[in-house]
């Protein structure tokens, strides 16, 4: 499958097959795909932890909660907790040295002589702010997209989940303070179809990008629309025709109370 094609057919899977495990050696290709995504100064502040629910102690798969579809988490036979380890940026010069003699970053005689005196000073003034949300979610957020893809040619489902409860989940996993957990991402063999009710709604084109300012739409090309559905990234728009059929069958096999969205 092309990536073109694997971007389009990855779905948020919210229905896991309970009974069915997840090899460990594929959550290890997930984080393998992690650890090599793009990250800001190669500081790498993202880290996982991978909660088995059969196999972990009970106060910590007990510990992973969500206000949110929680239920999921159950379903779950993987549950990887991402955070993002602040205290990471504390070696960053050790880091950028490494990408230096790699070639890397910077050129030319004096290279690493300039990085010592004019651009390590920049990065110790900022160190704090560096450790703030921001910047580091987003390069964290490269590597979880890169194992969510991983975990999709693995045919494994995937969804991410927010909790307001990361503080007790970082104590609950014996996580140190420098630690920020970032979401619980969901991981086990789809109970629900590939297509997953069709390819999911998203706002128009036109409404999220824009051209040498803001206010003035991308303009989008049909030509390239059409390319890339012959690519099979554009598929069939949710919802397929028996979608809620499915969800019907699925309540009932996963025996599943409420609605759902709680």
């Amino acid at each position: 499958m092309e990536l073109r094609e694997v971007m389009g057919r990855r779905r948020s899977i919210r229905f896991l097959n309970p009974h069915k495990p997840v090899e460990p050696e594929k959550v290890q290709m997930m984080f393998e795909a992690s650890r090599i995504a793009s990250h800001w100064g190669n500081v790498q502040s993202l880290r996982g932890i991978a909660v088995f629910r059969d196999e972990a102690p009970k106060e910590v798969a007990e510990a992973l909660t969500s206000p949110i579809a929680g239920y999921q988490i159950h379903l779950a036979p993987v549950s990887i907790v991402w955070f993002l380890e602040t205290a990471a940026v504390d070696v960053q010069s050790d880091r950028l040295r490494e990408l230096c003699k790699a070639g890397a970053l910077g050129f030319g005689e004096g290279k690493e002589k300039a990085m010592e005196e004019q651009l390590f000073p920049i990065f110790e003034a900022i160190r704090d702010s560096t450790k703030a949300p921001g910047l580091g979610e987003v390069d964290c957020g490269q590597g979880i997209a890169q194992a969510t893809l991983m975990a999709f040619e693995l045919g494994l489902g995937t969804c991410c989940l927010g909790t307001p409860h990361g503080e007790e989940i970082r104590k609950n996993l014996g996580m140190p303070e420098s630690c920020r957990i970032l979401l619980i991402q969901t991981v086990g063999y789809p109970a629900e179809s590939p297509e997953a009710g069709g390819q999911r709604p998203r706002l128009p084109f036109e409404n999220l990008f824009h051209l040498n300012g803001y206010g003035n739409a991308y303009p989008r090309s049909q030509e390239v629309v059409d390319q890339l559905t012959r690519d099979e990234m554009f598929q069939t728009p949710a919802p397929l025709p028996w979608r809620e059929a499915e969800l019907e069958y699925l309540q009932r096999a996963l025996d599943l109370k409420g609605n759902g969205l709680l």
